[in-house]
């Protein structure tokens, strides 16, 4: 059973199918001139609250080595935690699309980097054997499942303009962080300094659907090229722009993002009430480490429920829950856990 091994291997919700579908109908302009792409670009803008330009991708690694490539010159420094998906997942595509970008590494806690590391971390300015300070990216919510709060990105966004740096924030999973910070999304991305959102709805109920955000549209002058020569500009584009409609009408990505929320801190407390069960990392989003004991990853093993082991930088297991999981679905993988733990003691 692969349930909790990531929000990537459920379905797409009902609504994003049925817009997909009701998409499949008639012949429309192709590659986004299309009546759907086009109300997307309207819609999005409602969203953050400003004028924004938006490019679709299919691909949540696209999404954030086509933003950084904008961001970044080829003899840039691109600044991030040493989780960040940019840096350990995604095969080195930023360093690929910005023509030879270096990335830069930071140690923080709870997978999040501070305005203090990242000052200390920025130097070569101006010296021609230094690959120069470009832009800095952050991950909201982490890889470790945290979020970062409003008061952390803004003094990451101010560290930032200090030193001339262009701010990213990878939003795959930025609708959990959203709704657990309880915040607008203005005032999680550009009220708080943030340039270019790479906006993720795949693990969030969409089938293949992410969005690169420019709030200073000037910034994107020419990323139309760059979007093309990557390959993410779609003939059929109307069907990602459908499904992201679909997401955002009526709160279905808030509704989507409040239930795995909800049921990852059902999982973490009823792992943090186990005996030998210890937590990696506070569960503020939709995710869950856990140092389990290899006598409960055996047994989980030997019922087939699949875990994802040694995740990032801890040896930990990782649990995520995704928009359609049930309180059912929780309590069956805590009664498991709570036999082998019983089995331990």
């Amino acid at each position: 059973m692969a349930l909790f091994l990531s929000d990537n291997v459920t379905g797409a919700c009902p609504e994003v199918m049925d817009a997909v579908v009701a998409a499949n109908s008639g012949a429309v302009l192709s590659y986004g001139d299309d009546a759907i792409s086009s109300s997307l670009q309207v819609r999005l803008a409602e969203v953050f609250e400003t004028e924004v330009k938006v490019f679709l991708t299919v691909t949540g690694t696209a999404s954030n080595a086509l933003a950084l490539s904008a961001l970044t010159p080829p003899y840039g420094k691109i600044y991030c935690h040493e989780l960040a998906h940019i840096n350990t997942d995604e095969c080195a595509a930023p360093e690929l699309f910005t023509g030879g970008a270096k990335l830069v590494p930071i140690r923080g806690e709870n997978g999040k980097i501070s305005a203090h590391s990242l000052a200390a971390s920025i130097s070569g300015h101006g010296n021609v054997h230094n690959a120069q300070p470009a832009a800095v990216s952050i991950t909201q919510s982490t890889e470790a499942g945290t979020v970062y709060q409003l008061d952390e990105i803004a003094a990451i966004t101010e560290t930032a303009r200090e030193h001339g740096l262009k701010v990213h924030m990878d939003g795959a999973r930025f609708t959990n962080g959203l709704v657990a910070l309880d915040a607008s999304p203005a005032q999680m991305t550009w009220q708080a300094g943030v340039d270019v959102l790479s906006f993720g709805g795949t693990k969030n109920g969409c089938l293949a659907a992410e969005a690169i955000v420019f709030f200073d549209p000037g910034l994107a002058q020419d990323f139309a090229y760059l979007h093309k020569r990557s390959g993410q500009l779609l003939s059929k584009m109307r069907f990602i722009a459908a499904q992201l409609q679909a997401y955002l009408h009526d709160g279905v990505w808030l509704r989507n993002a409040r239930q795995a929320n909800a049921m990852a801190a059902r999982l973490s407390a009823g792992l943090a009430a186990l005996p030998g069960i210890e937590l990696a990392y506070p569960t503020q989003s939709n995710e869950v480490f856990v140092h389990l004991p290899a006598t409960v990853l055996d047994g989980l093993q030997a019922e087939g429920i699949a875990v994802n082991g040694d995740e990032l930088d801890c040896s930990a297991e990782r649990f995520v829950a995704a928009w359609n999981t049930s309180t059912a679905d929780v309590d069956r993988l805590l009664a498991a856990i709570a036999r082998y733990c019983a089995n331990t003691a």
